[in-house]
Order: structure tokens, then C-alpha cells, then sequence
């Protein structure tokens, strides 16, 4: 069974190597829902996703764009990003990490 209470430092212990090229950890998953801890490191190589996301800024600051709307970012921001949008960090700082969240169905769900 998998742990519904996992932490921060157990989780970013658990980060592979800040050359990865996929720089995140999924600890929780239920259904279409998965919770991660993402640290890009030098830039964020994000493609569009398959489903709805939300971003929590953990710690760090930076921009980020969607859609060719760049705003700052930091923590404790919460960041919607519907499935399919354009979207990345940029000019993030070194101890940059955000909570990531998916769900629902492939496309996103309905407006």
C-alpha cells in the first residue's frame, strides 16, 4: 500500500541527479491523480502535458510562462495549467522546486 503522508525532505531525497532529464518524483498516486516534487536545474524542458496540472511553488522564485504570458513566481503560488497550453519556468533560482499535481482524463477536463 502506498503512504497517504509523505515528506518534503523524504521526498527530495529521493530527486534524481540534477542532470536528469526528467527532474521529478511521483510519490502519491490514486487513480488519474499524481502528486510530485519538480526541480528543474539550469532550464525546464516542459512540453505541453496530456492532462490538467497545478503547480505549487515550494521554494525558489522565477518566472513563468504560459501561453506567452510570463509572470514572477514564488512560494506558496499556486499556478492552473490546462492540459495542452504551452508552458515552462524560466530564470529560475537554484533551490527552485515545485509541487506538481495531474488529473483527470487525457485532454483535460471539460470548461
Amino acid at each position: 500500500m502506498q503512504d497517504w503522508l509523505v515528506g518534503f525532505d523524504d521526498i527530495m531525497a529521493r530527486m534524481p541527479d540534477p542532470a536528469a532529464a526528467d527532474p521529478v518524483v511521483y510519490p502519491i498516486r490514486h487513480g488519474s491523480m499524481r502528486v510530485g516534487l519538480y526541480a528543474p536545474r539550469g532550464s525546464d524542458p516542459q512540453e505541453p502535458h496530456s492532462q490538467d496540472e497545478l503547480y505549487i511553488v515550494a521554494r525558489g522564485s522565477g518566472q513563468f510562462v504560459k501561453d506567452g504570458d510570463t509572470r514572477p513566481v514564488g512560494p506558496g503560488d499556486l499556478i492552473f495549467v490546462e492540459a495542452g497550453a504551452a508552458h515552462r519556468f524560466l530564470d529560475f533560482s537554484d533551490d527552485f522546486v515545485t509541487w506538481v499535481v495531474f488529473w483527470g482524463p487525457q485532454g483535460g477536463e471539460a470548461r
